[in-house]
Order: structure tokens, then C-alpha cells, then sequence
């Protein structure tokens, strides 16, 4: 089976994770910009964290056969510094034109303040001017209502819904993007958020039109081979390879391919060459290297 990830933070993992999702059927990642545990206090932080994601984080999934994307944005937590999220919206333009970037975000709400309303809204602006879809998070507090409103302002905007993907959906919150032309998200976790054995229930329920899957795992308590393992729990419970494929390969590229950046016939294993160095930095530590 082949699989792709389309939200997951990867510089949080080891590189014994990409090779274990190498080894899985994962041929590919988007890595969307988020928070990192603790505020960052400077512009030159969201600098340096944006080119480690299309740099080094780039380079090192290749050696371990894995193609890495990513998203640009500010999360929702960090817009509540006006002042510093105004110079960050500044500088996003730049990174917006970088080949390996299929997309805005992850953005949306985190409190629902008015702050978080206008840096949504300006870097839903942002995806237009620069034609990529919009990775939308919606929030841990207040879900329901914070998807309410996510919609809203995607209306608001004037976005094309076909560009955007809502993520974090449960329950609760899918039924109501169901009535839009967005695309549907999960986050699959251990014991928080969606089961695998929860998601494909709403697979039965709701079918597999625009409905897409991610692990997230990011340095909290996650697993980033979450995507393969609904799609053993999807075979376990009636669904077909085909079915796996669309949901856990084929709608994820599709939404993002939108970007022009990316598609699904350039998604095959990388041949891997571990003599290479980003910027003089290899990942091995005196192991020896893997061509193959």
C-alpha cells in the first residue's frame, strides 16, 4: 500500500521515525509551520524555522526516501503577539514562492480572539495572491464554535473552498464542513482527538470524498504511523485497497497539488544516497552510509 502523510511535524521526530514510516508505504509528508511549545520572542526565530523546513528538514527526510513538503504560516497561538505576527506576515510572501511550499498554514483559531480573526483572515488574503490552498486549524477549546466560525470567515474572505482543508475534524465539528466545498481533516492520535477505529466509522457513514487523514505527531505524545494503521483498520472493516488508497494517498496530493508543486505521478520512492550533506551536516553519525 502506499500512503501519505499530509500533516505531520516532522523536525519534532527522530529520523528512526522516517524510517519506520519509509518502511510502512509512507512515500510522502507536508509539514505544516506551527507552534513549538513555547513562544518565540523574535523575528528571526520564525526566519530560522522556516528555512529549517525547507532545508534541512527537506534534506533529511530524502535520506530516508521520503518527500518532504510544507506549509508557511503563523499559528493561530502566536498571532496573539500583534506586533511580532505583523513583521512574521511580512516576510511569509517570500517563502509563499518556495517550490517545496503546497500550501498556507496551519492557521485558524487557537482562543478566537480578535487578533487571531485578522492574521486568519490576512494570510487566507496571502493563499489567494499566491494561488495555494489553505491548511486551516481548528481549535482544542470550544471546537464547535470555533468551527462556526472558521467557516464564517472563510465565507467572509471569499476563498474558493475547494482550497481549503479543515482539519481536526471529529464528530461534532465534520458533519457542518460536510455543507461546504472544503476538504475534511483528522488527526489521528493515541487516546485524544480521532481513533483510527472512530475514523472509519465516519468513513462508513459519511464516504470518501475529500476526506483526508494525517498522524500530526508532533514532540507530544503521538505516532506518526497513525496513517497506516487506519488503513488496517479500513481493510480490517470491510474497505478495499482502492478505498485506502483514495482516502490515505490519492485525496491528500489532490487537495495539495492544487499548489502546482506537487502531484501524483512524481509520488515514487527516492533512490537514497547518504553520502550527501545539507550545508556540510549529513544525518549519519559515523554509521555507514545507505545507497540504494
Amino acid at each position: 500500500m502506499r500512503y501519505f502523510d499530509p500533516h505531520i511535524h516532522m523536525l519534532s521526530r527522530t529520523t528512526d521515525d522516517y524510517e519506520n514510516m519509509a518502511e510502512a508505504g509512507i512515500l510522502g509528508v507536508v509539514e505544516p509551520a506551527f507552534w513549538q511549545g513555547q513562544p518565540r520572542t523574535q523575528v528571526g526565530s520564525f526566519i530560522d524555522y522556516y528555512d529549517s523546513l525547507i532545508g534541512w528538514e527537506h534534506f533529511r527526510a530524502s535520506q530516508f526516501s521520503i518527500r518532504h513538503y510544507c506549509t508557511m504560516g503563523i499559528n493561530p497561538k502566536e498571532t496573539n503577539n500583534v506586533a511580532m505576527a505583523e513583521e512574521v506576515l511580512k516576510i511569509l510572501p517570500r517563502y509563499c514562492q518556495k517550490d517545496t511550499v503546497v500550501a498556507v498554514g496551519e492557521i485558524g483559531y487557537d482562543d478566537q480572539t480578535d487578533a487571531e480573526d485578522h492574521f486568519f483572515a490576512a494570510q487566507m488574503e496571502l493563499a489567494m495572491e499566491h494561488e495555494l490552498p489553505v491548511l486551516i486549524h481548528t481549535p482544542h477549546r470550544d471546537k464547535v464554535k470555533g468551527t462556526e466560525r472558521t467557516i464564517a470567515l472563510v465565507k467572509e474572505v471569499g476563498i474558493n473552498e475547494e482550497m481549503v482543508i479543515i482539519d481536526h475534524l471529529n464528530e461534532q465539528t465534520l458533519p457542518m464542513v460536510l455543507e461546504t466545498g472544503c476538504w475534511r481533516g483528522h488527526s489521528i492520535y493515541p487516546f485524544t482527538k480521532m481513533s483510527e477505529q472512530r475514523m472509519v466509522k465516519l468513513l462508513q457513514q459519511y464516504g470518501t470524498e475529500k476526506m483526508v487523514v494525517n498522524s500530526a505527531a508532533d514532540w507530544g505524545r503521538s505516532d506518526p504511523l497513525k496513517v497506516p494503521k487506519t488503513g488496517a483498520e479500513m481493510l480490517k472493516s470491510g474497505f478495499s485497497e482502492a478505498d485506502v488508497e483514495k482516502v490515505l494517498f490519492e485525496n491528500p496530493i489532490n487537495f495539495f497539488a492544487q499548489s502546482g508543486r506537487i502531484s501524483i505521478e512524481e509520488m515514487t520512492p527516492l533512490k537514497v544516497d547518504q553520502t550527501q550533506l545539507w550545508e556540510e551536516n549529513s544525518v549519519l553519525r559515523g554509521q555507514n552510509p545507505v545507497i540504494k
